[in-house]
């Protein structure tokens, strides 16, 4: 009987541990899931004759070098900032490894290494990353196998709040990591359009969005993501002239957002003082200029000009922002006090479904042909525990698992899922669970 291993309990892991068990019998698997908490991992399992929970902490040498000794491959759920250390104890261990998460740079440095032993470490087989690797791969690929040419290619995702659901001023609720939102494209954004590179510095992100209608939800905008440059080599897309990859987000939400960025509410690298006894209100208030005898809403009329659209300012006060009500925060960052309110008001109720969307739009040239592709998806969740999140990210990575376990994958070395015996029969089985896109082509020109 194989064994596998699930590091983490998370939200995310719902689908991933359904999928795993529902199919432990047929292929005779045995799964484990480790968790720091046991009653967690342990509810997940929900007693079934092919799972067991224990404790796990990656931080217990001695015990994780056990656990992970015992499987055949291990799946890590853990933070993504813990991912190397379990994958060093997997190659040293000569256990194949799959995750959801990015490979950094920490983790390709262990390429070299993994190859040594033989194994494969699997990354960025989830939403994003993963689907959203998978499905382009497998239209670049068919266009460059007809000798085509491509010459731009645009990709977005976004989890958001199903529309029977959407019922705040922002059209959005956390369907995932809020940290995650709130310091959502800090740095420097970078793409490249019709050859030539382009950069948007983090206090204008939110101000350059693009607008797209996608299936049948309407209109939505679109800001950068950080690094758009990279997938070009991922893609072997080295010379094309446009790419970019951005998230999705409903209209209106980026300018009353930016709000917060000209403010300096999403800056996470410093400690406000005595935060525990601030109010919202003074927390605001602290950013601006010291005028007593000024209503803090009229301030922040004048310092970040967003502030005076009255749509924009209605979300603001919806949000609280203006309470005299306390964080309660003890040494926090102002991302922290922020998140800690958003939490509050963002927060799903338990009849709340989410909704995936993610549209891929390739423009190519065919001998004298001018010719695009638009590839889109649209997944909602089920329920709070069956989230399309937690789908689109467990599914892929619970069918790679299956893959590898059966030898369908041969892989060594830190691999991505851009390779057509990866990819085309994880993007197969999804639809088999409606996780599918809907393509249209159209002549240019």
């Amino acid at each position: 009987m194989k064994k596998i291993l699930i590091l983490g309990a998370g939200l995310s892991t719902n689908s991933l541990i359904t999928y795993l068990l529902e199919n432990a019998a047929k292929h005779e698997w045995h799964i484990t899931v480790g968790d720091i908490d046991e009653n967690t991992a342990r509810r997940k399992v929900n007693g079934h004759p092919n799972g067991s929970a224990e404790v796990f902490d990656i931080n217990d040498d001695m015990e994780s070098w056990r656990t992970i000794a015992k499987a055949d491959v291990v799946i890590s759920m853990l933070p993504a900032f813990m991912h190397h250390l379990v994958a060093e104890k997997c190659i040293d261990l000569r256990k194949p490894m799959l995750t959801a998460s990015y490979a950094t740079k920490e983790l390709k440095e262990l390429d070299g290494k993994a190859r040594k032993a033989g194994i494969p470490i699997l990354m960025e087989l989830g939403l994003d990353p993963g689907i959203d690797h998978m499905s382009a791969m497998s239209i670049i690929n068919r266009i460059k196998s007809e000798g085509g040419k491509l010459n731009s290619f645009y990709s977005f995702t976004g989890g958001l709040v199903a529309p029977e659901y959407d019922n705040n001023p922002w059209n959005y609720k956390f369907t995932w990591n809020p940290r995650n939102v709130v310091l959502a494209g800090s740095g420097v954004s970078q793409f490249i359009h019709n050859g030539r590179y382009k950069y948007i510095p983090y206090h204008r992100l939110f101000d350059r969005v693009l607008k797209r209608k996608i299936k049948n939800y309407g209109e939505f905008e679109i800001y950068a993501n950080r690094d758009s440059l990279k997938y070009r080599e991922i893609y072997g897309l080295k010379d094309i002239p446009s790419m970019f990859r951005g998230t999705i987000r409903k209209p209106g939400f980026a300018k009353a957002w930016n709000v917060f960025v000209c403010l300096g509410l999403t800056d996470d690298s410093y400690v406000l003082e005595d935060s525990e006894n601030m109010t919202y209100r003074q927390f605001v208030n602290a950013f601006m200029k010291y005028e007593p005898n000024v209503p803090v809403e009229i301030k922040l009329q004048e310092y970040c000009h967003n502030a005076d659209d009255p749509v924009v300012f209605e979300k603001l006060k919806w949000l609280g922002i203006f309470d005299d009500r306390k964080t309660g925060l003890k040494n926090a960052t102002p991302a922290q006090i922020l998140q800690k309110l958003l939490e509050e008001k963002w927060k799903m109720d338990p009849q709340d479904k989410d909704m995936i969307l993610m549209q891929h739009e390739f423009k190519y040239s065919m001998g004298d042909e001018d010719k695009m592709i638009v590839s889109a998806m649209a997944i909602k969740g089920k329920n709070q525990d069956e989230t399309a999140m937690a789908m689109t990210v467990g599914l892929p990575l619970g069918i790679a698992t299956k893959l590898l376990l059966l030898g369908k994958i041969k892989h060594q070395g830190v691999i991505l899922p851009i390779h057509s015996d990866i990819y085309e029969p994880i993007l197969e089985e999804l639809k088999t669970f409606d996780i599918a896109f809907e393509e249209k082509e159209y002549m240019m020109g």
